[in-house]
């Protein structure tokens, strides 16, 4: 049987086994061809209610399994996720729209993500303080208890492992909730994996879902802290959740990110680095370059290398032929990014490239001339869109670079990297690559934004995970109670 075996999951969700879940089913829809592949197990508050619940129990019983054990199931996980690389692959490409290289990644990333938190479990976890008394003074990690992860469409592996992983590593159960649009790469392929790594009944809950259930995950007073990755609108929506709830949340939103092209830089290469920042998955990444920031003695030719490459890019079916780009995940992420072109546009951009689209395939397109008030500036696209805009002096670019409430990734292509990286420090930004585009994400070091993108919280990297995921307990020690004036 293969691990994604429909017969398994298909019309179920993952709740202490595979089970009807009180939502009903939901056709899962490759949007390539609009073809159905197959039926998922939609939640409901009420199956939240009772993942929290049984997951508490249940956490409680992992909490307390030895550091070796927890470990083995990690890395038993990582194992896994490349032994079905190939199966889990297809269903990225298929079901999101990605070229197979970005799934492949996704999957490679998921993988290296369970043996990084496989470490996790054996690390120390407090210090010995100081004290004015004579007293043991000590303080010690603990785990959450019960997280809740919410994870979006457009790297749904990724964007869930990245959670789940060091969650499950330091002692918590999890309630995910993927998106229902990727519902099988995004959370039925976690559960799969999980469940033949040998991770404890009820541990893990998989919960597809619309608005409501996340809501359920954040609102539920058995979930201890909420993980969630999405647009920054919906984040604001779940933060003030979590502060009526005086729960803490993790946000990593979206982002409006910068590439700053200085005019002593290769030109066709720094085009090759921006083409991709703009158009890899379509567009469809929280650190896509969302404008190309170029000195003005450069522009025109940066301008023609970037509509050269963009003409240039080969739009399918990725499950079907040898592309550089896929599908948008559906009309209304389509006809999202068509309406921020058109609105430029007729706001003073100039079409250099691209700007239709053929069902949900939408050419690369180059904006050129993009004045500060048109959409394409402001707003996150979410979208295969480069908007380009000139700049003369530094001290202009930094200043357009930082005018966005976001705070997510910024490039900095230049031959002087020391000018670069003072320019970087001006720019108030989670991420920041030096003779780059603005899209990177690696397991090992942390990653998160600043302002809308996120508000300063970390993903990544042993610190950041312990942050995330656990909570810090004071405690005290005496040979015997000291005598009290009372």
């Amino acid at each position: 049987m293969n691990l994604l075996d429909s017969k398994l999951w298909a019309g179920r969700i993952f709740l202490d086994g595979w089970k009807p879940g009180s939502g009903g089913e939901q056709e899962v829809i490759e949007p390539a061809t609009g073809g159905s592949l197959g039926v998922v197990g939609l939640a409901t508050a009420a199956d939240v209610r009772s993942a929290a619940a049984r997951a508490a129990g249940a956490q409680a019983a992992w909490a307390r399994t030895s550091y070796e054990t927890r470990a083995a199931v990690l890395r038993k996980a990582g194992d896994l996720w490349a032994r079905h690389a190939e199966e889990i692959q297809s269903w990225i490409v298929r079901e999101s729209g990605a070229v197979p290289p970005f799934g492949g990644f996704q999957v490679h990333f998921a993988s290296h993500a369970c043996h990084e938190a496989a470490g996790l479990a054996s690390l120390p976890f407090g210090e010995v303080l100081r004290s004015p008394g004579t007293h043991l003074s000590f303080s010690r990690r603990l785990p959450v208890g019960v997280v809740g992860v919410i994870a979006p469409f457009n790297a749904p592996l990724i964007l869930s492992i990245r959670a789940v992983a060091p969650a499950l590593a330091l002692g918590n159960a999890v309630v995910l909730k993927p998106d229902p649009r990727t519902a099988v790469c995004g959370g039925v392929t976690l559960a799969r994996i999980f469940e033949e790594a040998g991770l404890p009944a009820g541990v893990l809950a998989v919960l597809p879902g619309g608005a409501d259930v996340g809501e359920a995950v954040v609102t539920d007073p058995g979930v201890g802290m909420v993980s969630f990755t999405g647009s920054t609108g919906a984040g604001r929506a779940v933060g003030k959740l979590g502060a009526e709830h005086l729960k803490r949340v993790h946000l990593e939103l979206g982002g409006n990110s910068a590439l700053v092209i200085l005019d002593d830089v290769d030109v066709d290469r720094a085009a090759s680095a921006g083409a991709f920042g703009s158009f890899q998955h379509q567009g469809q990444i929280c650190m896509a370059t969302s404008k190309h920031l170029v000195q003005r003695r450069i522009a025109d030719r940066y301008v023609a290398s970037l509509v050269e490459r963009a003409n240039g890019l080969r739009v399918g079916n990725p499950a079907a032929e040898q592309v550089a780009q896929g599908p948008l995940i559906d009309a209304g992420q389509r006809d999202r990014v068509h309406q921020i072109v058109t609105a430029s546009v007729d706001a003073g951009a100039r079409l250099a490239a691209g700007g239709k689209y053929d069902r949900l395939f939408y050419r690369p397109t180059v904006l050129a001339e993009v004045p500060k008030q048109a959409p394409a500036f402001r707003e996150e696209i979410f979208g295969p869109v480069a908007p380009v805009v000139v700049f003369d002096t530094v001290e202009e670019a930094i200043a357009l670079a930082a005018d966005t409430e976001y705070g997510l990734s910024v490039g900095i292509l230049t031959r002087d990297v020391m000018k670069g990286l003072a320019i970087a420090e001006r720019i108030p930004n989670g991420n920041v690559h030096i003779n780059n585009q603005t899209i990177a994400d690696e397991v090992v070091n942390p990653f998160g934004g600043m302002k809308a993108s996120g508000g300063g919280w970390r993903l990544g990297g042993p610190q950041a995970n312990l942050e995330a995921f656990t909570e810090t307990q004071w405690v005290t020690m005496r040979a015997e109670p000291p005598a009290f004036p009372f």
